[in-house]
């Protein structure tokens, strides 16, 4: 006889899952609120509701929950501000509405799963040093609890790669995925959690029997050949190697420059990146190892003409492998859909729901026209309600697994699954 177990006894609900969506553009916040609200209206109460507003309604963001929480019901609430909204109507209909008002909410039904929302003060972080129960003891999610996270993080926060690498350290097997909202004047935060506008970092774990599975795709595409470290300083790149050759960064990019048409040298000059190999990460199309590790995309901040080094945005060392990268929207293209292909084809259930946390370079500003990453997922995924912002930095794991990276020009996806048999067996009495 199966083991008697209380929280398998209410997986057993028959309540169904459910997502239900909506979307506004209205000017004024209340008449969005009372737009969503309307289309949302007549439906049972949410495990948890996901609210992501314009930062165009900055000064009128503490009233947002309030007037959502007087007309839908949901055990928790949870989202940020930023400076594009993303969302799908009543209807189905998907978007990406940037630089204009707009109040996207998802109400989520969710029979099985374990959510643990948080809200986190981080102008004092645990010892890094310390136990990984401080570190649980404080955000207050089981780890055992938490196979995937969402965090959002307020852009005033200090010390935010040591708060994702302090999530890393206690809660090594949950994915991770958020972003860092977006800033306004107003004398308030960014996040929001449970009935108000909070600062720090908020989020919510998701166990039992739902997951967020993340694909983060980067949109960038490799130029020229892997180089090999062989100089640094912290940041500074001062010697690269291929093929026993040794020389300059900057005498290693003229090579490859050489190598390109004319219309990708022209793109360098605003669209030139670098890879930095992370061997312990997987590609997230295949769940196998890539021949030559996975790479991290960074930017290039600065150049020393005397020398020919390049500083990066990232600390280095050496040995590492790197690799210059092109941002063009072609490639950011064919990697998504990769991406999320490769994500559908392991699955033979679609995704109940699909969190896009996207970069405000992405959008028109890439793709030249408007809902480019939308489109992308509705082509692959044609019913999926898809909600987000647009952030200050996108938060996820490079290849889809392993350590936690803020990214930037950067799609990452969490697509919300149904996934029973792979949660954590339950205790028996």
């Amino acid at each position: 006889m199966e083991p008697f177990s209380p929280l398998n006894w209410f997986r057993r609900s028959s309540s169904q899952a459910s997502c239900r969506t909506a979307l506004s553009s209205q000017p004024s916040l209340e008449a969005a609120v009372n737009e969503v609200a309307a289309a949302l209206a007549g439906g049972s109460s949410a495990d948890l509701a996901l609210v992501f507003a314009s930062t165009h309604y900055a000064s009128d963001l503490p009233r947002l929950l309030p007037l959502l929480q007087r007309r839908l019901k949901a055990t928790h609430w949870l989202g940020c501000a930023g400076g594009g909204v993303i969302g799908t109507t009543a209807k189905g209909n998907a978007s990406e509405l940037e630089k204009e008002p707009a109040l996207s909410i998802t109400m989520l039904q969710l029979p099985g799963a374990i959510l643990k929302p948080f809200c986190l003060e981080t102008q004092s972080l645990p010892d890094l040093d310390g136990p990984a129960q401080h570190w649980q003891e404080w955000v207050g999610a089981d780890p055992f609890n938490a196979r995937s996270m969402l965090l959002l993080v307020d852009p005033s926060s200090p010390s935010i790669n040591d708060l994702i690498s302090g999530l890393d350290y206690a809660y090594p097997t949950t994915t991770k995925l958020g972003g860092i909202a977006g800033p306004h004047n107003a004398p308030h935060g960014s996040l929001f959690f449970d009935d108000r506008v909070v600062m720090g970092a908020v989020g919510c774990s998701f166990g039992g029997d739902w997951n967020l599975e993340v694909v983060v795709a980067q949109g960038c595409k490799p130029i020229g050949p892997v180089f090999a470290i062989e100089q640094v300083q912290k940041n500074i790149l001062l010697e690269l190697s291929h093929e026993n050759q040794r020389d300059s960064p900057m005498a290693c990019l003229q090579r490859v420059l050489d190598d390109l048409s004319e219309e990708e040298r022209e793109m360098v000059r605003h669209s030139l990146f670098l890879g930095i190999e992370r061997r312990d990460l997987v590609l997230a199309g295949t769940g196998a190892p890539q021949p030559q590790g996975a790479f991290l995309v960074r930017n290039l901040i600065g150049v020393d003409p005397k020398n020919g080094a390049v500083a990066v945005a990232e600390q280095i060392r050496a040995g590492q492998n790197v690799q210059f990268q092109l941002r063009e929207a072609e490639a950011s293209r064919q990697e998504s859909e990769q991406l999320l292909g490769a994500a559908r084809e392991r699955n033979t259930s679609p995704p109940l729901f699909g969190l896009l946390m996207a970069c405000l370079g992405r959008g028109h500003g890439l793709y030249g026209v408007p809902n480019g990453d939308v489109h992308i997922a509705r082509k692959l995924m044609a019913e999926l309600p898809i909600a987000g912002v647009f952030c200050n930095g996108e938060i996820g794991p490079a290849g889809g697994v392993g350590a936690t990276h803020i990214h930037g020009y950067t799609a990452c996806w969490g697509l919300l699954r149904h996934d029973p048999s792979a949660s954590e067996p339950t205790k028996s009495f």
